[in-house]
């Protein structure tokens, strides 16, 4: 066997309101729901898998290492590619999520724009302009 890191299969996000988060990703994001129980929950992406943790257990999945506050700023961005960002976030919009910034036109071709999660998870959402 090889081990290899070329891929990401699976994303822990940590949120200190784990059912206002829970709903967030089921109600306005429409990710579907594979598992959950009382601390976690498990949505199935195209091609990865979010799951949701409630901060509260996460000294048992990362000791020695501290959960850091949502209120210390955004650590990484998940990604997701659109056909259409300025649709995207119009319907976001009327789902009752407001935007972080964007749509913009980024100087690599791109353009996106961002929001947060009721954790404070950065998500946003791309359009290739090529």
């Amino acid at each position: 066997m090889t081990f290899s890191m070329e891929r990401i299969d699976v994303v822990n996000l940590f949120a200190e309101d784990f059912a206002v988060t829970k709903t967030f990703y089921q109600d306005v994001l429409h990710l579907p729901l594979v598992f959950e129980d009382a601390t976690t929950a498990v949505f199935k992406l195209e091609n990865l898998i979010v799951c949701l943790t409630d901060a509260s257990t996460a000294p048992e999945l990362i000791d020695p290492r501290a959960i850091a506050g949502p209120q210390l700023g955004s650590r990484f961005i998940l990604s997701r590619f659109v056909d259409d960002v300025d649709s995207a976030c119009a319907e976001l919009e009327q789902r009752g999520v407001a935007l972080l910034n964007g749509p913009i036109d980024r100087p690599w071709g791109v353009r996106t724009a961002n929001f947060v999660d009721p954790a404070g998870h950065l998500w946003q959402i791309a359009q290739d302009l090529d």
